[in-house]
């Protein structure tokens, strides 16, 4: 009788651990659930992007954005160091769009973007640093914006506001960017205005664009 007992017992306790395990594990499991969400990655049309490029930079019609162009198109001269292929100096609608499907092919939702400001050489403290999409690229791809800690570092992100839900992380979008930087000092601004509001200031954001793996894009501001 002691032995049945026993053996009842032993079940019991088994039938009671699995039952506990389980719903840890469930419980595991829907505190997984509801970590942040996964970020699909923003639809650009390349090839309309690629041409709308060229309706609004290209001046001359010649199919190229070059020279005097490019310091208009703060985005495309970003685009040199990685989308100039025949290395002309200029950007045509198929460099573009054969860039885009590069992020494409990256498969990246958002993505942490780090920089360094520098005024006259010294470190940029308390500065807005505003990264606004070239509008070629579509709806999709959102506004993100940052601010200056010690030693003139930050990190820019779409703002929560923005993102497809409130537990989609923090990060921005890849991307073709035009650079707007501010800081006010005594209700003045310090920045020269070729770096806000008239911006020579562009940038590209993608896994392989120097800087962006090694963590911070130094950006050397001038006053003179």
């Amino acid at each position: 009788m002691l032995s049945i007992l026993c053996r009842a017992n032993s079940r019991r306790l088994r039938h009671t651990l699995s039952a506990t395990l389980a719903s840890l594990m469930t419980i595991l499991l829907a505190s997984c659930s509801q970590g942040p969400a996964r970020v699909n990655q923003p639809y650009i049309d390349a090839d309309g992007a690629g041409e709308l490029a060229m309706d609004q930079y290209d001046t001359n019609g010649d199919g190229v954005v070059a020279g005097d162009e490019l310091e208009k198109a703060p985005g495309l001269k970003a685009l040199l160091a990685t989308a100039d292929t025949n290395k002309d100096g200029g950007i045509t609608a198929e460099e573009v769009t054969e860039r885009i499907n590069k992020w494409k092919e990256q498969q990246t939702g958002v993505t942490i973007f780090g920089f360094v400001l520098t005024l006259d050489g010294r470190p940029l403290e308390g500065a807005i640093v505003t990264l606004e999409p070239e509008s070629f690229l579509g709806d999709e791809i959102k506004t993100a914006i940052g601010e200056t800690g010690v030693g003139g570092s930050g990190g820019a992100s779409i703002p929560k506001a923005e993102r497809p839900s409130p537990t989609s992380p923090p990060g921005m979008h890849l991307g073709l960017y035009r650079v707007k930087i501010s800081k006010l000092v005594n209700g003045k601004e310090i920045v020269p205005p070729k770096y806000n509001e008239q911006t020579i200031l562009g940038q590209e954001l993608a896994g392989d664009v120097p800087g962006i793996a090694s963590g911070g894009v130094a950006f050397a501001l001038s006053t003179k």
